[in-house]
């Protein structure tokens, strides 16, 4: 058993709630164990400059983490006059997981941001943030649909992330802070509800791993992804089939 009891093919407790924030065109709060993450979706009229002559839409994110997500407090980056190299690159993971799902040509000239703030970290911080900032995003979609903004589905299907990797020499699913601080090897895998891949990102930490080993690390990928787009349908409920284009 894991130290927080769990079998190495179990996800922590995850949480959605949908409509957390009344501002936004959709919002969700996610707490995966004790990562706690709030996603909102916004819609600005407008795309950046190289879609202006296209008739599509565009999906982005921004990451941050509040000074004390963590038990030692982080300065706001905007004190640093930038975001670091990290959050640049978490963000634009998010994006492009996102608009893997997204039909562009139906979502029309208007860019949806997708901004994640991190209220809590116990590892699994960006895998959270596509979790649940999928489902923020579906929320804005609908708002947008019910306003007569967009007509047809824009969704082409779900997205999730989570992480994975070899722990005490043994493949396990959804590391928290402590676990992920000893792997040996660390994964995060986004994936959408039909089994394709978006994105793999695997390090080695201390020791090389097989092709084996990466496909049994796929397999427990493949079981926890199936369980979060369960639980992204089960917070979104009926609105999400509205939104997803007939496959």
């Amino acid at each position: 058993m894991r130290h927080d009891g769990r079998p190495d093919d179990a996800l922590r407790p995850v949480r959605i709630e949908p409509d957390y924030l009344s501002q936004p065109l959709g919002s969700v709060l996610i707490a995966l164990g004790e990562t706690r993450v709030l996603c909102t979706a916004s819609v600005e009229e407008n795309v950046p400059t190289f879609l202006r002559e296209l008739n599509e839409g565009w999906v982005t994110s921004e990451y941050a983490m509040l000074p004390a997500a963590t038990n030692t407090r982080s300065p706001r980056e905007v004190t640093r006059g930038r975001p670091s190299g990290r959050t640049m690159e978490i963000q634009r993971l998010i994006g492009r997981s996102l608009r893997a799902v997204v039909d562009r040509k139906a979502l029309g000239p208007r860019t949806l941001w997708v901004d994640c703030d991190v209220l809590q970290a116990d590892g699994g911080t960006r895998t959270a943030a596509i979790t649940g900032g999928f489902v923020a995003l579906a929320l804005a979609l609908r708002r947008l649909q019910e306003q007569g903004v967009i007509q047809a589905p824009v969704l082409t299907g779900q997205v999730a992330a989570v992480s994975v990797g070899i722990l005490e020499n043994r493949p396990v699913l959804d590391l928290d802070y402590v676990e992920d601080s000893a792997a040996e090897v660390d994964m995060n895998v986004v994936g959408t509800d039909d089994g394709r891949y978006v994105e793999i990102q695997g390090t080695a930490e201390s020791t090389p791993f097989g092709r084996e080993r990466l496909h049994e690390m796929l397999r427990l990928a493949d079981k926890g992804l199936a369980e979060l787009h369960n639980d992204q349908r089960e917070a979104l409920g009926a609105r999400l089939e509205t939104l997803l284009v007939p496959r």
